[in-house]
């Protein structure tokens, strides 16, 4: 069976690839469930989507930046296809970093807590990128080592996906797949528990997205094949994730530390009123 055909169909000339198609209902699912959630927290929806209007492209251009950064090597011989976004060739880590300092600076210029935006985020962010995944399972990347297909079969996975990782003539691991399931995972986890009582304060449910992705994420880059590298012996994305893991438990203890100082989750936006009065004055 023929690997398949990652153009999901054709607009004239435009090619309209299945990795951007997969990757747009992922925003736009993410969007409407942190709309949904900025709402009972305070956060005004137009709020919302102009900061995606800012975050979108910079996390975009973010992620593959820091992909052609480790990928020098090659791209320095080969810049027309640099803007060849299209093909694949992005990096989640790098997409975060872009979309986290806009969140920072909007956020400040409207009178939204910082930490509350990102929980609104945080699990629909992961559930985008398990989403997302599947852009790599048609393009066939994000892949792992070779193995057989009696254990892929063993995971009993449908025909058409264990084909489609039949690469350069050798079975692979779908770690594209366990990553989508383990995204998809935290995403209900967070999901079923950003709204218990007392449970957590306004910024720990962003940084539980960022333990378990990262947890996770650790495991599974170990597995694949197409790792950046830095100095060609330490996977980025490992070492980035022992850093984000130890991290953001370092943070979740010290504002605890703080006790009252921090406002629990489901407290919302304490500055609405006044976000409304500046809006005002602005008009």
């Amino acid at each position: 069976m023929a690997a398949l055909n990652p153009i999901a169909f054709h607009l004239g000339p435009i090619e309209v690839h299945w990795y951007g198609l997969f990757i747009a209902s992922a925003v736009i699912i993410a969007v409407t469930l942190a709309v949904r959630e900025g709402k009972r927290r305070g956060v005004d929806p137009d709020d919302i989507y102009d900061m995606i209007l800012w975050a979108l492209p910079v996390a975009i251009i973010a992620a593959r930046t820091y992909y052609v950064a480790f990928e020098w090597p090659y791209y320095s011989q080969h810049l027309g296809e640099i803007i060849r976004i299209w093909d694949g060739g992005i990096a989640i880590y790098g997409s975060l970093i872009g979309a986290g300092l806009v969140v920072y600076f909007f956020c400040r210029s409207r009178f939204i807590p910082v930490w509350l935006m990102l929980d609104i985020a945080a699990p629909t962010v992961i559930m985008a990128q398990g989403i997302g995944r599947w852009g790599n399972f048609m393009n066939q990347e994000a892949f792992g080592q070779i193995t057989s297909l009696s254990f892929l079969q063993g995971l009993h996975l449908p025909h058409w996906l264990i084909s489609q990782m039949l690469i350069d003539g050798a079975y692979r691991q779908p770690t594209f797949l366990y990553e989508s399931t383990w995204d998809i995972l935290g995403f209900i986890v967070l999901m079923t528990l950003r709204h218990r009582k007392d449970l957590f304060k306004q910024g720990e449910v962003f940084l539980s997205y960022v333990i378990w992705y990262s947890f996770g994420r650790f495991f599974i880059e170990g597995m694949r094949t197409d790792s950046l590298m830095l100095f060609n012996t330490i996977r980025v994305s490992q070492l980035l994730s022992v850093v984000l893991f130890v991290g953001a438990i370092a943070i979740i203890v010290y504002r605890r530390r703080l006790g009252s100082q921090v406002p629990m989750y489901l407290d919302g936006n304490p500055f609405t009123k006044k976000a409304k009065l500046a809006k005002n004055k602005e008009r």
